[in-house]
């Protein structure tokens, strides 16, 4: 067995220090009394008193809340069914066409991604807003979410899918009650990537979006430019606060669920 070596310690520091320290100052300066960020003037809760009473920061969290959680879920449906095409679908013509177009926006560069949605939308005479935006999240995020599900699908044991076959149950019926409650880690994964992708994304909103749909990264990236405020670190604490406790969860709720998956296969094979 390896032991912790200084140089290891060292580097994890390291890492991590250069990982978080720059969150956690942004979380002591959100206290801070002056209105210059740079100036440490003595604890206050203010800026976040002030940040509750901006409406225009406030419409614009509550459109990206909506812009995530829907394109997420759609992307998550999405990108399940092409995992299991690819994955259960075997050989059929214009498998390598569409295994790449899934893929593509994992690769593609965001402003051609973001340019090439705004002319299709343009071309197609849809108006520019908060569905668009949803598509156009939806269009690069579930690609994230077929390569999570495909994993799992790969590794999953199709007999039990046969099982449920031969006691009667339907295609539809097996993938909904065999495979998908024990894929279903995996398929929370790519909900809550999905949704952190579309929380973050700022270049293809900015292509997508029109009146009344601006996100939340997009009027931050406009407030910065014109300094930095005090309210943003508010907002940035904030935002970190519900990340962070999305994650814990996340992890709890897949450990969990693991677990009931692991006594359940155990007393499956006892019972056997």
């Amino acid at each position: 067995m390896r032991q912790f070596s200084w140089f290891n310690a060292t580097s994890l520091t390291l890492g991590f220090a250069f990982l978080y320290l720059p969150m956690i100052i942004l979380v002591i300066y959100s206290f801070n009394e002056s209105r210059l960020v740079t100036v440490w003037a003595g604890f206050s809760t203010k800026w976040y008193g002030e940040l509750l009473q901006n409406e225009e920061f406030l419409d614009a969290a509550w459109v990206t809340v909506k812009v995530a959680f829907f394109s997420s879920t759609l992307a998550t449906v999405l990108g399940t069914m092409a995992a299991q095409v690819l994955v259960r679908g075997g050989r059929f013509p214009g498998r390598t066409l569409f295994s790449g177009m899934i893929y593509a926006p994992l690769v593609m560069p965001e402003v051609i991604t973001g340019l090439s949605l705004l002319l299709l939308f343009i071309g197609i005479g849809l108006d520019r807003g908060v569905l668009t935006v949803v598509l156009a999240h939806t269009t690069f995020s579930m690609c994230f979410v077929s390569v999570v599900v495909s994993s799992r699908l790969t590794s999953f044991d199709r007999s039990l899918e046969e099982a449920a076959l031969d006691l009667g149950a339907s295609p539809f019926d097996a993938f909904r009650l065999v495979t998908l409650p024990i894929i279903a880690p995996a398929v929370i994964s790519s909900w809550l990537l999905a949704f952190t992708l579309s929380l973050d994304d700022l270049v293809i909103a900015s292509f997508t979006t029109g009146p009344g749909a601006t996100t939340l990264p997009i009027k931050v990236f406009s407030a910065v430019r014109l300094g930095v405020s005090p309210e943003i670190n508010a907002l940035s604490t904030i935002m970190i606060g519900i990340v962070t406790v999305g994650v814990i969860t996340a992890s709890l709720v897949s450990k969990r669920t693991a677990l009931q998956q692991a006594r359940a296969e155990q007393a499956a094979a006892r019972t056997a």
